[in-house]
């Protein structure tokens, strides 16, 4: 899946976003080839999540392209760590999750994604999730707006909804694990909402950003998560922020939100 087969992008986007794109165009020809594959080598990380070799084929080849065309960039990647600390410009660091939704892709679910996202000076800046199996691909860039390529279209222009009350609302979710001593409170907020679906990972989120859902949430997420996610939710006019209300893909969890419904879900869930 290029940007070619998916989709028209527009033309005045910055260098690093086109890389970015093409970054998504590799990612997306190597896990594709492994996706159903018979011989998929599956391992067990030491926190007990699963990984293939398609992640780590996938982290490797964007480390490469990134090494290559950006050599003072830091790089923070979910199976090889933060080599960040080794770079000459720690400011600007390129961010990578080479396949959320690895326990959906070994299962053959269709849900799962490459995430990409560059930081610089604390603010991620730019954003990419290209989800081939789903033939799709968002991507936005600090004041630029979202944007979704969808089934070999035009790159279109996406922003969330206006709903405002809860009780109009669907909100999705991954799941009902890793939610403590707030799991109650998660409960009775689903309960107040027009609509639930458990979709899950980046698309929930992604959902948001398009306007089909009003609110995703996860308790427990890590950055590779969540950068890219940040800025295409905040470009399409949301928020994203951690369920302790602070901006931003730098804490431990996520809600994004059309912005309208923001303040209601923190307070629903015990948190100002």
């Amino acid at each position: 899946m290029s940007t070619q087969q998916t989709g028209k992008v527009q033309d005045d986007l910055s260098a690093e976003l086109k890389f970015a794109l093409t970054l998504a165009d590799i990612a997306d020809a190597i896990s594709l080839s492994r996706y159903h594959a018979l011989d998929l080598v599956i391992t067990t990380k030491p926190d007990n999540t699963p990984v293939t070799d398609a992640d780590k084929a996938v982290e490797t080849a964007i480390r490469d392209a990134i090494a290559s065309e950006f050599p003072t960039d830091g790089i923070v990647g979910e199976e090889f760590g933060d080599s960040a600390a080794d770079q000459k410009n720690a400011g600007r660091y390129w961010v990578i999750d080479p396949i959320d939704g690895t326990k959906n892709y070994l299962r053959g679910v269709p849900t799962w994604a490459t995430l990409i996202a560059l930081v610089e000076d604390g603010q991620v800046i730019l954003g990419v999730v290209s989800a081939p199996a789903l033939y799709r691909r968002w991507y936005a860039e600090k004041g630029a707006g979202s944007f979704l390529i969808e089934n070999g279209n035009i790159a279109k222009k996406i922003s969330v909804s206006s709903v405002k009350k809860l009780s109009d609302a669907s909100i999705a979710y991954s799941d009902f694990q890793g939610w403590g001593d707030r799991l109650l409170a998660f409960h009775e907020l689903l309960k107040s909402a027009w609509r639930t679906r458990g979709v899950g990972d980046f698309w929930s989120h992604m959902l948001v950003a398009e306007g089909a859902v009003e609110a995703a949430i996860e308790p427990s997420l890590a950055l590779w998560d969540m950068a890219p996610i940040d800025i295409i939710v905040r470009e399409a006019g949301g928020r994203f922020i951690s369920l302790e209300g602070v901006d931003g893909p730098f804490g431990l969890s996520a809600l994004s939100t059309n912005s309208q419904l923001r303040d209601e879900i923190l307070a629903r869930l015990d948190h100002k």
